[in-house]
């Protein structure tokens, strides 16, 4: 299995929310994760981000934002120049899904933690 650097954009220090599993996952699995969201705190010690705090190398970004959350941050996961995103349960977004693909990117839908589950990731 290839180590993907993944961004999980919606992370959050709950425990139960599924961005927090994700993140949890990928690291078990041996990913380097970067856990973007709107509250600081950390998950698995790895501190939560803002799309302000710039990062680098992302081959994958995970949504776990409802599409009426992601407009804002069209530029920002562009700007990342992933490989593919992944649109978990929940954020489907036609719009957005066919803006990606338009620049190469691939769009997946489908629940990362059935895909690590699975050794689909």
């Amino acid at each position: 299995m290839d180590a993907k650097k993944t961004l999980v954009l919606g992370a959050s220090t709950n425990p139960s929310r599924y961005s927090n599993m994700a993140v949890l996952k990928l690291l078990n699995h041996g990913h380097d994760v970067v856990p973007v969201g709107i509250k600081k705190g950390k998950i698995g010690g790895i501190e939560i981000l803002s799309k302000e705090d710039k990062t680098a190398g992302i081959e994958t970004v995970t949504l776990y934002l409802g599409p009426k959350n992601q407009p804002q941050y069209y530029d920002y996961i562009l700007d990342l120049k992933p490989s593919r995103v992944i649109f978990n349960p929940g954020t489907i977004n036609p719009e957005f899904m066919k803006q990606l693909a338009d620049e190469g990117v691939e769009v997946v839908d489908a629940c990362t933690l059935v895909m690590l589950s699975v050794n689909t990731y």
